[in-house]
């Protein structure tokens, strides 16, 4: 006999489980398959974040109107009206929803990602706060640990308003750098069992309380278990074929399958198919190998149509070799680093080619126009000072007094980073014309001096203030780039993600190429294509509608098995 669930969910992050949670919640056998050793996939490793608008959070104020105005205004191409809308009406009910199984949200004082535009906000992104993950038992060490990058000394769990405190050495980051160390050796019960934090934040605070729901529900989560194939049954996925250690089994679905496995960034034929300008998969930010586009793929096979898959969800990186041997290397992600004050990036012609300080999206978007335009991008240099140095990380580069540069390994030097007395002769290193890095520098010194970059605004909007030094006047995106050494690392067109997969819609379920549902079919996540087309409208605008699709899914599929909306009462019975 095969084994048989009213549902399988397929992946173990933000959009899977959410979809799992829900659809238990409802009264549906759940299960949930993930390919990985660990559970959480990309969500768990990212920032935590969920862009949800008009959420209605601690009194916040946003509307429906306001966040359609603020849509419209920077969503460039066709979607999906009814799929954005069902994303904006309701996102609020997931997150109450998740508030009445005690997993509750914060808004986070954060711009959206286009503050210059109508209807933009600095509340719509939300976070969970830290999470004990003793509350997860034996299961703790299973959740997708946190990269390195994201703790300190690799060690130590930060939440992301220590992370920024730390990281602009900005007022009172002394003592939070001392909370953060004593927390956790303070904490001599996980100590010896542990030396993983057992404080889950960011990606992991918000996977950690989603599982324990999902264990005290009963749901089974069944790792290192891979899609092979979708199961078809009269016209309607009826189930799957998984693999687990290479053996080879049938799992059926009585109501059906949500696709929740991510996107394809770890596929080197897919990015070659869809993307626009050549990039690499190991220039990605995410888990290595997690997201191959397996579940893209299988879809495809019964004519499942994809959209959005032009572009990733762009983040600059950097290459590292890695720690425990140089023969491996390891990304480091760059996404406020590049628009820190001190600092300037110009493409392989040594010409400035979009606002530093602006989002990560729209630095690798103007990364990929450059590229069309010039050939002399991806990659580009970020090229600082020594007072930058001091002070700020260049990815895996940490301040000076943390990684000096006589600590920094002989082989990273002009292969990494480069360095040289001026910046003429950190051209040359670079295969630059020297006069025109240095004019660069020189402009960008009248700027910072200014408090105004004509070229491309850079410092003009709040996000880009937000995220630069309060300490550096006038303008505290922009600083000089004076005082030697003069220093240079390769940023790549890194991603976290994929922002296209399967079309799916207002429903989240997924779409032949006439756009008509597959039945059975559903998909949440990076799997499927973005409700913003090719726009990254603020900070969590990857999980918070992979989560709130997730729920969608869930509702319809319940909603089809007992052909009655959620929450519905049973028809009355004749007498």
């Amino acid at each position: 006999m095969a084994e048989t669930h009213d549902v399988i969910v397929v992946g173990s992050g933000a959009a899977g489980l959410s979809a799992a949670l829900r659809a238990r919640e409802l009264g549906l056998d759940v299960l949930v398959v993930e390919k990985a050793h660990k559970i959480g996939g990309t969500s768990a490793t990212s920032g935590g974040v969920a862009w949800i608008p008009n959420n209605g959070l601690n009194g916040t104020t946003d509307t429906r109107e306001e966040t359609l105005e603020y849509l419209d205004a920077v969503i460039q191409g066709p979607v999906n009206r009814a799929r954005l809308e069902a994303y904006v009406d309701t996102g609020a009910e997931m997150l109450k929803f998740m508030g009445d199984q005690g997993i509750n949200f914060i808004p986070m004082p954060w711009p959206d990602y286009f503050a210059e535009m109508p209807g933009s906000r600095m509340d719509r992104s939300c976070v969970l706060p830290m999470y004990d993950a003793r509350k997860l038992g034996d299961k703790f060490p299973l959740v997708r640990d946190q990269y390195p990058r994201f703790k300190l000394f690799n060690r130590y769990a930060m939440n992301l308003e220590e992370t920024f405190a730390i990281a602009a050495r900005s007022k009172g980051w002394k003592r939070k750098f001392a909370k953060v160390i004593s927390r956790y050796w303070m904490d001599r019960s996980t100590r010896a069992f542990t030396k993983r934090d057992r404080n889950f934040v960011s990606g992991n605070a918000l996977i950690g309380p989603i599982l324990e729901k999902l264990i005290e529900k009963g749901v089974e989560i069944r790792t290192e278990t891979a899609l092979e194939e979708l199961t078809f049954t009269d016209g309607k996925v009826s189930g799957a074929t998984v693999s687990q250690f290479g053996t080879k089994y049938d799992i059926e679905a009585r109501h059906g399958v949500v696709i929740a496995a991510g996107g394809f960034e770890w596929s080197q034929e897919l990015r070659d198919r869809f993307y626009p300008v050549k990039t690499s998969i190991f220039w990605s930010s995410t888990p290595p190998g997690a997201n191959t586009g397996g579940a893209l793929i299988a879809a495809e096979k019964h004519g499942a149509a994809t959209e959005h898959t032009e572009e990733g969800w762009w983040a600059p990186t950097m290459i590292l070799p890695a720690p425990s041997s140089s023969n491996f290397q390891e990304v480091h992600q760059a996404i406020f680093d590049v628009g820190r004050p001190g600092a300037v990036c110009v493409n392989r012609n040594g010409d400035r080619f979009v606002n530093e300080s602006c989002s990560y999206d729209r630095f690798g978007a103007g990364m990929v126009a450059d590229q069309k335009k010039t050939g002399a991008n991806t990659p580009c240099w970020m090229v600082f000072d020594k007072a930058f140095r001091d002070k700020f990380t260049a990815g895996g580069i940490l301040p000076t007094a943390i990684m000096s540069d006589k600590s920094i390994p002989v082989d990273w030097w002009d292969h990494y980073v480069f360095k040289a007395d001026t910046p003429g002769e950190l051209a040359k290193k670079l295969n630059l014309d020297p006069a025109k890095l240095e004019d660069v520098v020189k402009r960008m010194n009248d700027y910072a001096a200014k408090g105004e970059d004509p070229e491309f605004g850079r410092g003009s909007t709040i996000y880009d203030q937000a995220f630069g030094d309060p300490t550096c006047k006038p303008n505290p995106a922009l600083g000089p780039i004076k005082k030697a050494p003069f220093y240079a690392i390769p940023v790549y067109l890194g991603d976290l993600g994929t922002k296209g997969g399967l079309k799916a819609d207002d429903k989240a379920r997924v779409c032949d190429g006439e756009g008509k549902p597959i039945p059975g079919l559903w998909a949440a996540g990076n799997a499927a294509g973005s409700p913003f087309g090719l726009n990254y409208p603020g900070a969590g605008g990857t999980i918070g509608p992979a989560m709130v699709f997730g729920y969608i899914a869930a509702n319809d599929i319940a909603s089809r098995a007992s052909n009655r909306a959620p929450g519905e009462a049973e028809p009355a019975t004749a007498e």
